[in-house]
């Protein structure tokens, strides 16, 4: 099989394409043909030796996989021509990669891969983001940063779906445009305003003191603004820290607002939670294929341009969930 090898860490994040043996599921694992790959921008980092996890070299990026099951584990719920997404330990820049079992999903049949793909992390987390850590619900108004990526266009939808009345932020007018097509009510173009004052003056239109839930995946001092932006009782969910640095929130703060911040961790999640998982994945797929959305999938390269889309996804160009084809 063809794969995207690493074989030393470079400043440039090098990749080379090569042929290798295909791997061997074992346990409840599965093998896939890849028809889809999902780029995350902790993908940018491990080429780089900068992500927390280092892989063993040679390795191949991607963490997220979608296609037909090629061989099965013995302890697999699968067989061989189940279409399924699933999490991997990496290796999903590739022809053929493991699934692991825990995070293995049937796709329904009218589910594109590259849909299929983008929806296995970034609709979870907004979902456990919103509903299990936040308790949102209807008539909430949630400010959403980096609101045109992959995260945000998730809680964007999600939230718009349970009632909420929603500000997107993003920076530039291309990004703010799209999250006006997601359907969010509001929209800060952080490039031109300031987050805080823009949020506050939505907020006393809306006649309510500051945010209910703030959903967060930049970090730094962006995360901090989505602090200042908490009403009474607001929620801060740190979702990531695309934007490079960790933020250091002033827990006077907290205090003052009677507010919280909590962390979300999907992967970890689905791990302790099965059954919770199970039940958001079905609430999910029956949402999409009731049409209440389609993920936001613009940025689709070929399989021989992974090199292309991590610079692409790393130089912050991307529109929603970052897509490999094979």
């Amino acid at each position: 099989m063809r794969a995207w090898l690493v074989e030393q860490i470079t400043q440039e994040g090098t990749m080379r394409l090569a042929d290798i043996p295909a791997p061997e599921p074992k346990n409840d694992d599965t093998l896939i043909r890849v028809e889809a790959a999902g780029l995350n921008f902790l993908d940018t980092l491990v080429v780089r030796g900068q992500y927390q996890t280092k892989p063993k070299l040679p390795f191949s990026p991607g963490v997220e996989i979608a296609g037909t099951v090629a061989a099965a584990g013995p302890r697999s719920p699968f067989k061989e021509g189940d279409r399924v997404v699933a999490p991997c330990d990496f290796g999903g820049f590739a022809e053929y990669a493991i699934g692991k079992g825990d995070g293995a999903r049937l796709m329904p049949k009218e589910m594109p891969a590259r849909d299929g793909v983008a929806m296995l992390t970034t609709y979870p987390t907004a979902y456990i983001a919103l509903k299990t850590r936040a308790a949102m619900k209807p008539g909430d108004l949630v400010l959403v940063t980096a609101g045109a990526g992959g995260v945000g266009s998730a809680t964007v939808h999600l939230a718009k779906h349970w009632g909420g009345r929603v500000i997107a932020a993003a920076g530039g007018p291309d990004k703010a445009s799209v999250c006006k097509a997601l359907g969010a009510d509001f929209v800060i173009d952080y490039a031109l305003e300031k987050i805080v004052e823009a949020a506050r003056q939505i907020a006393a239109a809306e006649k309510v003191e500051g945010v209910d839930i703030a959903v967060d995946s930049v970090g730094g001092a962006i995360a901090v603004d989505c602090l200042r932006c908490l009403g009474w009782g607001g929620r801060l969910m740190v979702v990531g820290f695309a934007g490079g640095s960790i933020a250091d929130l002033p827990s006077n703060r907290l205090l003052l607002k009677n507010a919280s911040a909590m962390g979300v961790y999907w992967g970890e999640e689905r791990r302790r939670g099965p059954k919770l998982a199970d039940t958001i994945f079905a609430e999910l797929f029956d949402l999409y294929l009731a049409g209440g959305f389609r993920p936001l999938v613009r940025d689709v390269f070929k399989f021989d341009d992974a090199p292309a889309a991590l610079a692409h996804l790393a130089m912050r160009r991307s529109v929603g969930k970052v897509v490999l084809e094979i």
